[in-house]
Formats: C-alpha cells, sequence, structure tokens
C-alpha cells in the first residue's frame, strides 16, 4: 500500500504542476468555454498526458481506501471509510477523464456542448462531489486509527480546507485559495499516513491486530 499511496501522491502533484504550465490549469477554467478550447488544442497531447497522469494519481485512492481499511482497527468508520475512498476515487478519475477521452471531439463543436460536459462532469462530479468524499473519507480515518496530534491536526485542517471546495460554486472568496493549500496539506498528511500504517505481518494476520505505527 505505502508505494501505492506514494506514487499517486507524486503523480497528482506532478501532474497539477505540469497542467499550470502547460494549460494554466485550473485558472483556465473560469475562461469563457471557446478560450478553454483553444488552450487545449494549443497543447493537446501534453495537456492529455497530463490528465491521464492527474487520472491515475486521483485513481490510487481506490486500491489504498481497500487496503487502508483492511488494516485499522476495526470500527463503523473504519468500514465506512473503505466505501467513501472508492467512491472519492471514482468520481474523480470520471471527472478528469473527460479531459482525454471527451474533450477532444469537442475542439469544433458548439462550446456550448463543451459548457454543459465541464458542468456536469467537471464541477459536480469530479470536483464538487470529489471534495466532499476525499474531506470526508480523511476525518473518517483519522476517526479510525489513533495517530500523533500533529498528524490528526494536519489531517483535520487539510480536509476542512478540501471541504472548502464546496463552496467554489458559490463565489465565495477564499475558497479556491483555501482548497489548493488544502490539497498540499493532505498530500503530506497522505505521505506521511503511508509511512505509518505498516504492512501486514504474520502476528497481525493471526490475531487480527491492526497494522498501525504509533510513531
Amino acid at each position: 500500500m505505502r508505494s501505492i499511496l506514494v506514487a499517486g501522491v507524486v503523480a497528482a502533484n506532478l501532474a497539477f504542476i505540469g497542467l499550470g504550465i502547460v494549460f494554466g490549469y485550473p485558472d483556465v477554467l473560469a475562461e469563457p468555454p471557446a478560450e478553454i478550447l483553444a488552450r487545449f488544442t494549443a497543447d493537446q497531447t501534453a495537456v492529455t498526458a497530463l490528465f491521464l497522469l492527474l487520472a491515475f494519481g486521483a485513481g490510487t485512492m481506490v486500491p489504498v481506501a481497500v487496503l487502508l481499511g483492511r488494516r485499522l482497527p476495526d470500527s463503523p468508520a473504519a468500514a465506512l471509510s473503505v466505501q467513501v475512498g472508492v467512491l472519492a476515487g471514482l468520481v474523480q478519475v470520471i471527472g478528469l477523464l473527460r479531459w482525454p477521452f471527451a474533450v477532444p471531439a469537442l475542439t469544433h463543436a458548439d462550446p456550448a456542448v463543451f459548457e454543459v460536459l465541464h458542468s456536469y462532469l467537471g464541477t459536480g462530479l469530479g470536483e464538487t462531489l470529489g471534495y466532499l468524499l476525499t474531506g470526508s473519507w480523511t476525518l473518517l480515518v483519522l476517526v479510525a486509527m489513533k495517530g500523533p496530534r500533529w498528524f490528526t491536526a494536519l489531517g483535520a485542517v487539510s480536509a476542512a480546507a478540501i471541504l472548502s471546495g464546496l463552496l467554489i460554486p458559490l463565489d465565495v472568496p477564499g475558497a479556491d485559495l483555501a482548497n489548493f493549500v488544502g490539497y498540499l496539506g493532505w498530500s503530506a498528511w497522505m505521505v506521511w499516513l503511508a509511512f505509518t500504517v505498516q504492512p501486514p505481518t504474520r502476528e497481525n494476520v493471526l490475531t487480527g491486530s491492526p497494522g498501525i505505527s504509533s510513531r
């Protein structure tokens, strides 16, 4: 699980940085649909590859949620975290994959078609529902496991900041910045989580005890 978690965090952050350089993402999404499509077409190969990498990073939440759920102490929060984490990964992947698979077919279509697709798969599913599920999963994991106070505080604050993304469609000032900072903190929290949860040992399997480090 450790390698999957770290690979997901690295892939997502590298893709985000690359999209910012090549595509002006995410600020470009505030532009009119015709401008977004023009920017996409200008560097389509690079933008498509980076969105695939970003989707890979988001998709690692699915196996991470399942594997982590098996190593957390048995509790309702641990059980629910698996379902919420899997959904968080899936909705983000579906939303992100519109760029490599749907948007190329719309580059010469009516921009209004792109706007509808962007509103439903992007803003609605991938972003808004993704923020809700990712923040909720993080809080459920914190409830289910025992960790250092700073670790719990970092996870809780990052989750709250990610959840502030729900206010972005309402044009609440500062919500987009808070959401961005939240994901930075969450990335650090996820990397530390990777080294906090230990691989299962024969003793853990026989006794049914969780593989959680108290370091």
